[in-house]
C-alpha cells in the first residue's frame, strides 16, 4: 500500500462506520422526511440527534434505496453553512392504495410524503359479494401499476366498517350489502398476490386510515391527541391517533362514535338497534331527510348533501336542518372531549362542510357542553386532504418500509 492509498483506504472505514451506526436511524430518518419534518438534512441531524457525518450517511443510504433526494439548498444549517434540502424521490417506489364506500370504490398509487401519483376514476357500482368488489379495485389498481412502471413496495385497503385484529374482518359494513364478518384481509392479500404483486397488503377502517393520513400530512399534523370524526358517503366514524399512532383498542374496534346517542327522543332507528345515534343523525342521508329533500340516484348522498349546503343553504329548511345536525354534532363532540381529553379536533365528509356553514355555532356547543372545551383549548378543524382514506391506506402499506427502509426493499 502506497502512501497515497492509506488515507482513501481509512475513509472508506469511516464511512462505513458511520453508516452501520447510522442504520438504526434510516427508519426514523425516513418517517421525518415522509412527514416532512425534516426538510433539510440540518434538520434531520438535530431531529436525529446525531452528528452531521452520520446524519449525511442516513440521508445518502435512502437516496441509494431511491427513496428520497439529497439536493443542493440556500438555507443555513448548523454554523452557518448551507444545509442541503431533503425531498422525497418523486420517481420513487409507490404503494396500491384501495377504498371501498357505500357508492363506489377507487383504486390509486401512491409515493412517499401521502402524495398521489395516479388514481382511477371512481366506481359506482359495489357488488354484494366482498371478493368480486375487492378484486376490482385491485386489478384497477394493478393496472394502473403496470401503467406507471414503478415499482411497488406495498398494498392498503380502506373499508367502511370496523375491522376486527386479528383476524382482518369486517364486522359492521352496514352501509354495504356484505356479511358481517367477511374476511377482508384474507381476500384483499389474495387478490393482490393474484395480480402478480409479491407485497404485504394491510386492510383498515376508512375512517381510521384518514385520521392517520391528516395527522401526517394534513390538518393533524403537529397533533398529539387528535380526535377525527367524519361522515362517509353513509355513516358516522371517529378515530383517535395518539404520539402519532392509531389507537384501535384491544381487537381494532375502539372509537365506534357513531353509535353515541344525541337525540334519545324521537331519534331515527339506527342500524345497531338504538335510536338516535350520531351515524343516523349527522350523516348526509340525515340532511337530505331533515331539509325536506328526495335522494336521487344521480350523485352519491354526499355529493348531494354537500351540494345543498354549498348553493342552497340561504333557504330556510336546508339552514334549520344544518343547524339541526350541528346541534347533534357539537352534542356528540362535546362527550368525547369530556373522555379523550384531545389537543385537536378535526372534522372530514360532510361533517367539515358543516363546520364551514357555521363554526362559531359548532364551536359554542362543544364548548357549552363539555367541561374541557369551556377553556377554549380545543381547536376544531376541518380536514384537508383530498381522498384521505386511500393517503391512509397507503399509510399502512408504507408502515414496513418507514419502520425498516433496507429491510423492506432488499426482499
Amino acid at each position: 500500500m502506497n502512501g497515497k492509498e492509506a488515507p482513501r483506504a481509512a475513509g472508506q472505514v469511516s464511512t462505513r462506520t458511520r453508516l452501520e451506526r447510522g442504520r438504526g436511524a434510516l427508519g426514523p430518518a425516513l418517517e421525518l422526511v415522509h412527514t416532512g419534518r425534516a426538510p433539510t438534512r440540518a434538520v434531520l441531524t438535530s431531529e436525529l440527534g446525531v452528528t452531521r457525518a452520520t446524519a449525511g450517511a442516513v440521508a445518502a443510504e435512502l437516496e441509494a434505496l431511491g427513496l428520497i433526494h439529497v439536493e443542493p439548498g440556500s438555507a443555513a444549517g448548523a454554523q452557518g453553512r448551507p444545509s442541503h434540502r431533503l425531498v422525497v424521490a418523486d420517481d420513487g417506489p409507490v404503494v396500491l392504495a384501495a377504498q371501498v364506500h357505500s357508492d363506489g370504490y377507487r383504486a390509486a398509487l401512491v409515493g412517499l410524503g401521502g402524495r398521489i401519483v395516479a388514481t382511477t376514476p371512481g366506481c359506482e357500482i359495489v357488488d354484494a359479494d366482498p371478493a368480486q368488489v375487492i378484486g376490482s379495485v385491485v386489478e384497477a389498481g394493478a393496472a394502473l401499476l403496470r401503467d406507471s412502471g414503478r415499482r411497488c413496495a406495498g398494498a392498503g385497503l380502506a373499508v367502511p366498517s370496523a375491522v376486527a385484529e386479528p383476524e382482518g374482518n369486517a364486522l359492521n359494513p352496514l352501509h354495504l350489502a356484505w356479511p358481517i364478518g367477511a374476511p377482508v384481509r384474507e381476500i384483499f392479500e389474495q387478490r393482490v398476490s393474484g395480480a402478480g404483486l409479491d407485497v404485504p397488503a394491510f386492510t383498515g377502517n376508512d375512517v381510521n386510515l384518514a385520521a392517520l393520513a391528516e395527522h401526517r400530512h394534513g390538518a393533524g399534523r403537529g397533533s398529539r391527541d387528535l380526535l377525527c370524526v367524519a361522515t362517509g358517503h353513509r355513516g358516522v366514524g371517529g378515530a383517535l391517533v395518539l404520539d402519532g399512532r392509531l389507537h384501535t383498542g384491544s381487537s381494532g374496534l375502539a372509537l365506534e362514535v357513531g353509535h353515541l346517542t344525541v337525540n334519545p327522543e324521537g331519534g331515527r332507528a339506527c342500524h345497531c338497534g338504538s335510536r338516535g345515534c350520531l351515524d343516523v343523525e349527522t350523516d348526509p342521508l340525515a340532511l337530505l331527510t331533515a331539509a325536506g329533500r328526495t335522494p336521487g340516484p344521480e350523485e352519491s348522498l354526499l355529493a348531494q348533501a354537500r351540494g345543498l349546503l354549498s348553493t342552497e343553504y340561504a333557504d330556510r329548511l336546508v339552514r334549520g336542518a344544518a343547524e339541526e345536525l350541528i346541534d347533534r354534532l357539537g352534542l356528540g363532540l362535546a362527550g368525547l372531549v369530556n373522555i379523550l381529553n384531545p389537543d385537536r379536533i378535526i372534522l372530514g365528509g360532510l361533517h367539515r362542510e358543516l363546520l364551514t356553514a357555521d363554526p362559531e355555532r359548532l364551536r359554542a356547543v362543544v364548548a357549552d357542553r363539555s367541561l374541557w372545551g369551556r377553556s377554549g383549548s380545543v381547536p376544531i378543524l376541518a380536514c384537508t386532504l383530498d381522498h384521505n382514506s386511500l393517503v391512509g391506506a397507503a399509510e399502512v402499506a408504507w408502515q414496513p418500509v418507514l419502520d425498516d427502509p433496507l429491510g423492506a426493499l432488499s426482499t
